[in-house]
């Protein structure tokens, strides 16, 4: 008799270690944040026109390329400034030989209307990232019939994006 109490009484306890075995859990959450801001690079290839002459009637024409690479969705505006030549302003700029000027023009169209500046939502050339590069083509031009003297002529233009 004895040994069958033993025996009800440990299948009477069973349940609860059962219940004592079991383990307890708890849980919280916590957020994963970053901030991704706008970024634009932008690169160029030297614009020549090749060799003028002065007494032709025919502009020089050439084109370069730019190439703009932002951050997804992020809006932005190129432009281009008066170049380093004295006197030059956006309307009007100049390759320099010494003290010697040759008037040029660039602009943002292939029919070379539309002149290309640096003031945005005025003159620059607007797009959007795409976090690829762009290509945005510079239109350039020389009109014709400039006497100028003989020799070599450069300018250095900024190229600067705004995002």
């Amino acid at each position: 008799m004895k040994q069958r109490i033993a025996v009800l009484l440990m299948l009477g306890l069973m349940p609860c270690a059962g219940l004592h075995a079991q383990s307890q859990t708890a849980e919280t959450t916590f957020r994963v944040t970053a901030r991704v801001n706008a970024v634009c690079e932008v690169t160029a290839t030297d614009l020549a026109f090749g060799t003028y002459t002065s007494q032709g009637g025919t502009p020089l024409q050439g084109t370069t390329l730019l190439r703009a690479t932002c951050t997804p969705g992020s809006t932005y505006n190129v432009g281009l400034n008066e170049g380093t030549s004295p006197g030059a302003t956006v309307n009007q700029r100049k390759m320099a030989s010494g003290t010697n000027a040759l008037n040029y023009q660039l602009y943002s169209d292939s029919a070379r209307n539309t002149i290309w500046g640096n003031t945005p939502g005025t003159n620059t050339v607007t797009g959007v990232g795409t976090g690829l590069a762009v290509d945005h083509t510079v239109f350039g031009a020389v009109p014709a019939a400039q006497v100028v003297p003989a020799g070599d002529y450069a300018d250095t233009i900024t190229v600067r994006i705004y995002y």
